[in-house]
């Protein structure tokens, strides 16, 4: 299966769930490549911190650097090498985040309940149906990240209102919140739930969403794949 996790608007923390989802799939015995297609290369730098950790042993995380027009043929090669592929783009129209989306199974969208992320909800959903139209089994998610912990501030509720117009981006029952931990675990080339003291509140969100992401998208798949037979 391929994920990609991308965006029109940055500071969403797409490279941050893209490591996450790949490393507690990687955990879980999988065969899954991490494909940075950002030219920032937030996830190849995560990575490349990870392989240089000594003393407690990390799941192990294959990573690779991709980009430009060629993405779409890339991606294909390597999924005939990896049971699963997650995808990072960058929080930008980009080449990179058409390409994906043209050969990916499922696109993951994180939105900040943000006025300025909720206006780039429409260039999303015209992009989705651009897709479509070389992509019909794209499934789609829109998930709200970095949300306040502050159970009085409902903010959210307001993204979530303002995203249910646009059918063609489904929500996940899973929010992200803005917890320091999501932070901290990216410069130390760590998982969420590899930190020395883990926040448990934050791997809870983690396994909801990876759970959404891959064992129901794969069910999904199964049975499309069934009904086509």
């Amino acid at each position: 299966m391929i994920v990609l996790i991308g965006g029109e608007k940055g500071g969403t923390g797409k490279s941050t769930l893209s490591v996450n989802l790949a490393a507690l799939h990687a955990s879980r015995k999988k065969d899954v490549l991490l494909l940075d297609a950002d030219k920032q290369a937030s996830a190849t730098k995560w990575a490349q911190i990870r392989m240089e950790i000594k003393g407690s042993p990390l799941v192990r995380v294959n990573s690779v650097q991709k980009q430009g027009k060629g993405l779409t043929g890339e991606v294909l090669g390597l999924a005939e090498r990896y049971e699963d592929i997650v995808i990072d783009t960058g929080g930008r129209d980009s080449v990179e985040l058409r390409a994906a989306l043209v050969v990916s199974d499922l696109a993951l969208f994180p939105f900040q309940p943000s006025q300025f992320d909720m206006w780039s909800a429409e260039s999303i959903s015209e992009l989705v149906e651009m897709a479509r139209g070389l992509n019909p089994n794209l499934r789609v998610l829109v998930c709200l990240t970095k949300a306040s912990t502050n159970p009085v501030v409902r903010e959210y509720l307001d993204a979530q209102e303002y995203l249910s117009g646009f059918p063609n981006l489904p929500m996940t029952d899973t929010i992200i919140r803005d917890r320091i931990s999501w932070r901290r675990c990216i410069p130390e080339g760590r998982a969420i739930f590899e930190m020395p003291s883990p926040d448990e509140k934050a791997i809870v969100e983690l396994v909801q969403l990876y759970r959404t992401v891959f064992e129901s998208a794969r069910d999904k798949k199964v049975e499309r794949l069934a009904l086509n037979t």
